[in-house]
């Protein structure tokens, strides 16, 4: 089975082996005081061991494999770094093995009980996408929300590294990171990774250069993000370097009529103004411009379009100055909510597209979206910058701010709730997205307190 030896690992760490069933190959009892430090890097597997053979205690380190003939398959007959080794465990064991000193190293079958591979295997070939979920709703709910907690905090954690690494990419400029961050999380997950993208294409110095203007704004986001360029007749939503006049293929692969972007509605002054612009500050500041081709439309509503979601975005940038430090001085939810209650340019309440009309609204973030903003952007940029200035009081704050949102509702956190977990608020639902994305999808189900308990249980 897959992970055998992380399961021989986890048997030896947690002492699921029977009593009285460790023995060296001669025949004496193994008696484990201490069974070590688990050991994940290079080296032997549990460093600091302290295990008593008849009348004497052996101090060191322990190394296990599947089968004992693996000791010199893996060369460490002949490395110094297992001279240290006191015992070598493993499933099958074989012929004597030696250290590079050429000492005999003892050795003892490690038995794996019945219950515990039954387990293993259940979990680690279950079809489902979180193994476990047949068991969750009989564990005890102070368990759940104990491992919950751990695991939010660990997602926070995992963020907190991604935000340090943009950091040193920016020079520690605080302004730029949250800028970066804030722009991927406009994608709303189907575009993250291609706003992300373009938030690292345009440099955020260039659009405060321009906080006094909206239209050039809109026109560096726009542009840079390859929206302002022709169609041209192919593929549907194929952007390239038609004419105007050309019959052209649209976003859903509908052909337009002369001077029309398919589907998405005629050309008008906006756009070619917008076009304009953007050619005057892309020669200014040597941009190069993404491909509009990135942006996926499929399937979504037209409040979620990208050119909807970028006209927010520029509305929000140019009108908040250096709003990393807004994001700072603010207390309560209402008050971090309503720094995205944002309105776009006029073009844009009557749009979702370029050239092609539609009702009237507002053209507002709704609260559903400002709040993902709050749990994906705010809430880690606090915890990050706390724990980089060592300042307490904003990692808690963050940690409070999930815990005041409502639980998010996607499709992970509806196969917990139909297991039985049901989250109280944002906090816990990030915790689920951690549990399923770092330990029920990579099967680390021996690296997770559930799977732990499963597999230490009947």
């Amino acid at each position: 089975m897959p992970y055998k030896e992380e399961l021989l690992h986890y048997i030896w760490k947690f002492r699921l082996y029977p009593s009285g069933s460790l023995e060296t190959m001669d025949g004496q009892e193994i008696e484990v005081i201490d069974p070590g430090m688990h050991n994940l890097h290079a080296g032997p597997d549990f460093f600091n061991a302290k295990v008593r053979i008849g009348n004497k205690v052996w101090a060191g380190d322990v190394e296990i494999h599947r089968s004992s003939d693996e000791w010199e398959r893996h060369g460490h007959h002949t490395d110094k770094a297992y001279n240290s080794v006191i015992l070598h465990l493993s499933e099958r064991v074989g012929k004597a093995i030696k250290n590079e000193k050429g000492q005999q190293i003892l050795q003892c079958r490690l038995p794996v009980p019945d219950e515990v591979r039954k387990n293993a295997d259940y979990l680690i070939y279950s079809h489902s996408a979180v193994p476990c979920r047949d068991h969750l709703s009989f564990l005890p709910e102070l368990f759940i929300r104990s491992f919950l907690g751990r695991l939010a905090i660990e997602r926070l954690e995992r963020k907190t590294a991604d935000i340090f690494t943009h950091l040193d990419r920016f020079h520690q400029s605080w302004d730029e990171v949250f800028y970066v961050l804030l722009t991927r999380n406009f994608g709303f997950g189907l575009n993250s990774d291609v706003f992300e993208r373009l938030a690292l294409s345009l440099p955020f110095k260039y659009i405060r250069r321009h906080g006094d203007n909206l239209f050039q704004v809109e026109a560096l986001l726009f542009g840079q993000a390859g929206l302002l360029e022709d169609l041209v007749t192919g593929r549907p939503g194929e952007w390239g370097t038609g004419r105007l006049g050309d019959r052209v293929t649209g976003v859903t692969g509908v052909t337009g009529e002369a001077g029309r972007l398919g589907d998405r509605g005629t050309v008008d002054d906006y756009f070619l103004k917008l076009r304009q612009e953007y050619h005057f500050l892309k020669n200014k500041y040597s941009l190069i411009p993404l491909e509009g081709y990135l942006f996926k439309r499929m399937r979504v509503r037209p409040p979620s379009f990208p050119e909807m979601r970028i006209a927010q975005l520029a509305a929000l940038l140019q009108s908040s100055g250096r709003l990393f430090s807004l994001v700072l001085e603010q207390q309560e939810v209402e008050d971090w909510m309503s720094l995205f209650r944002i309105s776009p340019s006029p073009y844009w309440r009557t749009h979702y597209s370029f050239g092609k009309q539609s009702p009237e609204s507002d053209g507002q973030l709704g609260s559903a979206s400002r709040q993902i903003l709050l749990i994906n952007t705010v809430a880690p940029v606090l915890f990050a910058y706390g724990k980089k200035t060592t300042i307490e009081s904003h990692c808690d704050r963050a940690i409070h701010l999930l815990e005041l949102l409502k639980p998010e509702k996607n499709v992970i956190v509806s196969e917990f709730c139909e297991a039985g977990v049901i989250p109280r608020n944002a906090f816990d639902t990030q915790a689920l997205i951690q549990l399923r994305r770092a330990y029920c999808d990579p099967r680390k189900c021996l690296f997770c307190r559930i799977g732990h308990r499963l597999l230490s249980h009947s």
